[in-house]
C-alpha cells in the first residue's frame, strides 16, 4: 500500500519521527508557559479546557501533555478543581538555577573588589543564626582575613550576618536568635539582642554593615546585602581586613560594596551590565 510505513525509505521514518517529537515537545513546553501565565495565577491554576482554548489546540493533545508533565513532577493537579499548576519541581529547578547565577556574576565582582581594595572578599548567605561562606576571592596580601568556602560564623558578631538580618523585624530576630548565646569573643561583640538590633538599624540606614573588632580582636568587616528580583536578601558581599590597613577607607569600602550589590541584583533580574563577565 502507497504511503505505508513499511514502503517508506528508513530516512524518511526517521525524520517523520523527529517531527513528532518536537512536535510534542513543543507542545509540552506551550503548555507549561501556558501555567505560567498571569490568568493562570490569578486563578491558582487552569483546567485542560482552558489551556486547549488559549493554545488553540485539541483538548487531548494538552490532556497527554499535562499527564507526562505532571509525571515528572513539573505540573500539579488541585484534586479539588482539577486545574493544574506549576509543580514543586519547576521551583526546585529554578532555585538551582537562581543559586548558579547567583555564584556565575559574583565571581568578577568578588575579583573586582579584591582588585580596588587588596584585600579578601567573601560572598555569604543566612543559615539559622549563622553565615556561611559560599564564594570567596583572595587577596594578594600576605597578610590577611582568615577565610575559606563553606565556613560559618555567628551572624550576631560578623557585618555580613547584620547585612543578612537588615529586613528582620523584632520579631523575626527573635525567632532566629532564640536561645543563642551571645558569647563574646571580641572587644566590641554584641552583648544581646538589643544590642544586635540597634546595630542592624544603624546599619540599614548607611545601607551597609560594619562590624569592628566584633568576631576578633583586630579584625574589621563591611558587608552589602544583595536582593533577588523579587527584593528579598539572598546573599551579601564583604570584605575583611586587619584593622590597622583598614578603618580609615570603611565608607569607601561599603559604598563600593553597595554598588557591587546592585550589580549583582541587576544580574539576576536580568539587567546584566555590559562590563560584568559572567563566570570571569
Amino acid at each position: 500500500m502507497v504511503g505505508n510505513e513499511a514502503t517508506k525509505p528508513k530516512d524518511a521514518v526517521s525524520a517523520d519521527v523527529r517531527t513528532e517529537r518536537e512536535t510534542s515537545i513543543r507542545r509540552g513546553v506551550e503548555t507549561l508557559l501556558s501555567l505560567s501565565s498571569d490568568q493562570a495565577i490569578a486563578e491558582g491554576g487552569l483546567g485542560v479546557t482552558r489551556i486547549a482554548e488559549m493554545l488553540g489546540r485539541e483538548k487531548s493533545q494538552v490532556s497527554r501533555a499535562l499527564s507526562t508533565l505532571a509525571e515528572y513532577g513539573l505540573v500539579d493537579r488541585d484534586p479539588d478543581t482539577l486545574a493544574y499548576r506549576l509543580g514543586w519541581r519547576i521551583f526546585a529547578m529554578a532555585n538551582l538555577a537562581g543559586e548558579r547565577r547567583l555564584l556565575d556574576y559574583a565571581k568578577p565582582l568578588l575579583a573586582q573588589l579584591v582588585s580596588e581594595f587588596g584585600e579578601r572578599a567573601y560572598l555569604s548567605v543566612l543559615q539559622g543564626s549563622d553565615t556561611i561562606t559560599i564564594l570567596s576571592h583572595q587577596s594578594p596580601r600576605a597578610v590577611q582575613a582568615v577565610g575559606w568556602v563553606g565556613r560559618t560564623t555567628p551572624a550576631y558578631c560578623t557585618s555580613v550576618g547584620k547585612a543578612l538580618l537588615f529586613d528582620h523585624p523584632r520579631a523575626e530576630l527573635e525567632s532566629v536568635f532564640g536561645g543563642v548565646e551571645f558569647t563574646s569573643l571580641a572587644p566590641n561583640t554584641a552583648k544581646d539582642l538589643d544590642e544586635l538590633e540597634a546595630m542592624i538599624e544603624e546599619a540599614r540606614a548607611r545601607g551597609f554593615a560594619t562590624a569592628d573588632e566584633e568576631m576578633e580582636p583586630g579584625l574589621v568587616s563591611v558587608a552589602a546585602p544583595v536582593r533577588d528580583p523579587q527584593g528579598r536578601i539572598v546573599a551579601a558581599f564583604n570584605v575583611s581586613a586587619p584593622k590597622y590597613r583598614f578603618e580609615a577607607g570603611v565608607d569607601l569600602v561599603g559604598a563600593a560594596l553597595i554598588a557591587a550589590a546592585g550589580e549583582l541584583g541587576a544580574a539576576l533580574r536580568g539587567e546584566r551590565p555590559a562590563n560584568l563577565d559572567e563566570g570571569g
